[in-house]
């Protein structure tokens, strides 16, 4: 391969990449706040709230995200006749997929702090508000980070699975390209570039933490 057929490729994979990354983005701004919401009424006393929510979270986790992927953006089509941006399916499909994770995981840092903090801090004149938001939530934050990096790189390397629903981005281009040019080097070149932001990510979950080190 020749330096400006690789320079081609490369810049191919960046416009790739860009679809990729902004799948990524949309995934975390929607997912996370939706999960910390429905991880909020999981836990809720209201069987009401918390039966509906559960019920969701099993489906989401408990079917592949490549199947739901193929759902939302075939099944508006076969059921009701809509024909919708695939883009769009796609962010609702991770959207709903992650918060899912996410939900769990920030129940399960909520439910594992101690009661006698709340109780302490109801002795010191705390409303239920201020405990939750000002003495529970860091440290939950603290808790649930290692779990959050690890749904977060596996959201990384889950951009990949749009190819299936016809969303180009890295992963498909990188097939394409190969099948091409008879050569494993523009899947080799692909992989470093989810690598490289796995790094990334990582780094900033570590220094996340490190911030963080004075709740120890």
């Amino acid at each position: 391969m020749t330096g400006e057929a690789f320079g081609n490729m490369l810049l191919t994979f960046l416009e790739g990449f860009g679809v990729s990354l902004e799948l990524f983005g949309i995934t975390l701004l929607i997912s996370i706040p939706l999960g910390f919401v429905v991880a909020l009424g999981r836990i809720s006393k209201y069987k009401i709230i918390s039966w509906p929510l559960s019920v969701y979270i099993s489906i989401m986790r408990g079917t592949p995200l490549l199947l739901q992927l193929l759902f939302f953006s075939f099944g508006p089509f076969y059921m009701f006749g809509w024909n919708w941006n695939r883009f769009l399916a796609v962010c609702i499909s991770f959207a709903l997929n992650y918060a899912a994770y996410f939900a769990e995981i920030f129940r399960g840092g909520i439910e594992s702090m101690p009661v006698g903090q709340y109780e302490a801090s109801a002795a010191l004149g705390f409303g239920k508000g201020q405990t939750f938001f000002r003495i529970i939530l860091p440290q939950v934050i603290k808790r649930v980070l290692p779990a959050s990096a690890n749904e977060v790189i596996t959201l990384v390397k889950d951009t990949s699975l749009v190819q299936a629903v016809g969303v180009v981005e890295l992963f498909s281009l990188a097939n394409k390209l190969m099948g091409k040019q008879v050569s494993p080097v523009p899947l080799i070149v692909a992989g470093v570039f989810y690598y490289i932001f796995n790094l990334l990510v990582s780094f900033v979950f570590r220094f996340i933490e490190k911030k963080l080190n004075y709740y120890k």
